[in-house]
């Protein structure tokens, strides 16, 4: 059987789904193990949350990790992230993106090498170097894993550092656990399509400033939906949803709770709200980026059943 250790983990189930002419019918269930209880189990699969009773359990085993996302997969899903989280100037190099937003977030001032750069990987890498110097930045590259570990290999023979790896994580909406009841005490979650000031003021804490090239990062999106939770007049709880790559993706970002408010739920209420407004938008599968120590939050996206399909690193060039 299954153990706490496990959750997080890729579980196969046999389950008992009837009896017939006296011998029980078993059915197969494979999916990423969410909660176990003393009672029962669930897990995400592809089709949805499924709880099993511990009763109706005839076997249930870890099993391996899935195979790598394919390359295209990955170029998808990179892709939407970055129509998410549009940067103010922007250049190419073949296929590979040039980003920068006055150093506001590493996505938003970073090279997304994805594609053919359209010339041998060092000369690409030195143009990427020119382009940031001639904005007076520092160079930065997004490396998804492991489909620029080619990349990655040559920005460290160059000395280049890195920043802690972030993963990004998805879940199919139909997935998604219900919510839970809210008491009728809980404040309600509003969605805007532009942020107020109160919102404002907390992203510029977290990320350290809003310079107007920031304004451009969060709003410069067709379908976007800001999450306001206010109590006795203050903001407590916040969000962000865009849908794109076609439509498919809802994008979450900068879910924040103040300290005061925490642990009363707050942060599962603002994305369900976005997850709502995603799906009505025609959003199919959902999005989102955490760094890989942020563990409060890691275990807060794997009960809603998000699980990694890759990782990044930002790597940052050595001082000139």
């Amino acid at each position: 059987m299954l153990r706490q250790q496990d959750v997080g983990h890729r579980i196969v189930v046999r389950r008992i789904v009837g009896i017939r002419e006296g011998r029980p019918q078993f059915s197969d269930a494979l999916g990423e193990l969410v909660e176990l209880t003393e009672t029962q189990i669930t897990l995400a699969t592809r089709q949805g949350r499924l709880t099993v009773p511990l009763a109706q359990v005839h076997r249930a085993k870890r099993v391996p990790p899935t195979a790598r996302p394919t390359a295209a997969s990955v170029v998808a899903l990179e892709v939407a992230s970055d129509e998410a989280w549009p940067a103010a100037v922007r250049g190419r190099l073949g296929d590979w993106l040039l980003r920068s937003a006055a150093g506001w977030s590493g996505r938003a001032n970073s090279a997304l090498p994805i594609g053919d750069p359209d010339r041998p990987l060092p000369a690409a890498v030195d143009a990427i170097e020119r382009w940031y110097a001639d904005l007076g930045q520092p160079a930065m590259v997004n490396t998804p894993l492991p489909l620029a570990a080619p990349v990655g290999a040559e920005l460290d023979a160059r000395g280049w550092g890195a920043r802690p790896p972030v993963l990004v994580q998805t879940v199919p909406l139909a997935a998604l656990p219900p919510a839970p009841p809210a008491s009728a005490a809980a404040p309600p979650v509003e969605l805007a399509t532009a942020p107020s000031p109160e919102w404002l003021s907390v992203a510029a804490g977290r990320k350290g400033g809003l310079p107007e090239a920031a304004r451009h990062v969060l709003t410069a999106v067709d379908q976007v939906r800001f999450a306001h939770v206010y109590a006795d007049g203050a903001l407590v709880a916040m969000g962000r949803g865009t849908v794109t790559g076609g439509g498919r993706w809802l994008g979450l970002s900068l879910i924040e709770v103040v300290p005061e408010a925490r642990r009363r739920g707050l942060a599962g209420r603002v994305v369900r709200e976005l997850v709502a407004w995603g799906v009505e938008a025609g959003a199919r599968d959902a999005f989102l980026q955490v760094e890989q120590r942020n563990t409060a939050a890691v275990g807060l996206y794997r009960q809603l059943g998000f699980t990694t399909h890759h990782t990044y690193l930002t790597r940052v060039a050595p001082p000139a």
